[in-house]
């Protein structure tokens, strides 16, 4: 019987391996061993994973975050105070969620800064600060706290009625906003007056010119820094994609006249030009920023493209593409583009914290996005006017650092990816 030896089972060994590893990966594998790159990336998606949640992770989720507690202006960071919540004699739709989540909920409410209270029957007494920041003893009934009353004279009471409500033993009449008679128990009263209008707030980063929570516009920022910085990039690179390919595929004086208008624009300074976009567009309005920016932003993505297609319409994949009689747009955008794709992320990486510094700039100028919509560039500047009072300096620190943060970590994402796309930098390991 003859015995046959068992052949070995040939595996590929890991440099094989290596070998067939698809450009992406030595891409991935070139940008993770880059760590400030990886920091600037992890910046960057907590800062849209707040500008996504928005009112959901916020305390103030009031439209704009715009509740506001006049007397306590500027106050520093770790500031609390009680306040007592007074519903406004007025009706107020109650949003969905979906408009809750893109605009915040309107307020019904007055705040009032308290030191404490007192409950007497059907009323309240309470140590309230005055526009002096001084303590006064108000007495107030509980009804007008907690419920909307009917304002103006009504045939439904007495003439000696209060407010539209009396108080008969343990019950409370009285006319809702609708003019219509109800009643409510002194004890329901007073459970629904410390439940849902007394609270102690706590503001983290202190509160702003107008006494508004600065952590929840803060917050809020994220959303109008990072949407102005995507739509005005998808704005730039469609231009400036569509410009630079044309002026680079087709040369001669197509190539001249975009040339000739790229250059133009490049040499009026960015400011300068945004500047005077708002101005042609007589608005001041957050879409005009949105236009303005995006319209300064593309013209080194236009050069870029123009560059490459100069030295790949030359390949003989193109020839190729033009022997078989494919279309010179199909050319361009199926043939020609995806192979810069590693330029063109970089340059929209950086053209991305350009476009926040931008927006930043012009609302600090009172030209981009205006109060009381919360925007970094007009946090600035408002702290800027009180820059030297006292509890002034955190008015313009806070947002300047969430501005230089943001811009530090999308330079350091497209340094990151330049070094990643770019072969001549690093050996594969």
């Amino acid at each position: 019987m003859i015995k046959l030896k068992n052949k070995p089972i040939i595996t590929p060994n890991k440099a094989q391996e290596e070998e067939h590893r698809p450009p992406f990966y030595y891409v991935k594998k070139r940008f993770l061993m880059n760590k400030p790159a990886v920091a600037g990336l992890i910046i960057i998606v907590l800062a849209i994973c707040i500008a996504l949640l928005g009112y959901l992770v916020i305390p103030d989720k009031t439209t704009d975050a715009n509740d506001s507690i006049s007397m306590f202006q500027h106050q520093p960071p770790g500031f609390s105070i009680k306040v007592m919540k007074d519903r406004d004699d007025r009706k107020v739709e109650e949003p969905n969620w979906f408009n809750a989540y893109l605009f915040g909920r309107p307020n019904p409410f007055t705040v009032r800064p308290i030191e404490s209270y007192t409950i007497e029957g059907a009323f309240v007494k309470v140590k309230e600060y005055n526009v002096q920041g001084k303590i006064d003893e108000i007495r107030y009934p509980l009804i007008d706290i907690v419920e909307p009353l009917w304002i103006g004279a009504s045939e439904k009471f007495k003439a000696d009625s209060l407010g539209n409500f009396r108080v008969e033993g343990d019950k409370v009449l009285y006319l809702d906003i609708s003019n219509q008679q109800q009643s409510i128990s002194i004890a329901d009263l007073k459970e629904k007056f410390e439940n849902n209008h007394i609270e102690t707030r706590f503001y983290v980063l202190g509160t702003d010119l107008n006494g508004r929570d600065m952590f929840s516009r803060l917050m809020l920022g994220f959303r109008i820094s990072l949407s102005i910085g995507f739509i005005s990039v998808l704005i730039s690179a469609f231009l400036g994609i569509f410009l630079g390919a044309t002026a680079g595929f087709f040369g001669g004086r197509v190539d001249n006249a975009i040339m000739w208008f790229m250059s133009v624009v490049w040499s009026i300074p960015g400011i300068m030009l945004v500047i005077a976009i708002s101005l042609a567009l007589q608005s001041k309005d957050i879409w005009v920023a949105f236009v303005a920016v995006g319209l300064t932003t593309w013209v080194e993505i236009a050069r870029v493209v123009r560059g490459q297609i100069l030295s790949l319409k030359e390949k003989l994949f193109v020839e190729a593409a033009k022997a078989l009689g494919v279309s010179s747009f199909r050319i361009i955008y199926y043939h020609i583009l995806p192979n810069m794709t590693g330029p063109l992320i970089v340059i929209l990486t950086s053209n991305f914290a350009n476009a926040i510094l931008t927006e930043a700039g012009l609302s600090f100028l009172g030209l981009g996005v205006q109060p009381p919509t919360p925007s970094w560039g007009v946090m600035v500047s408002e702290g800027f006017e009180r820059i030297a009072s006292d509890g002034g300096f955190h008015l313009v620190f806070f947002p300047s650092l969430f501005i230089s943060l943001m811009v530090l970590a999308f330079n350091l994402l497209g340094n990151g990816l330049r070094d990643a796309y770019d072969p001549k930098t690093t050996t594969k390991q």
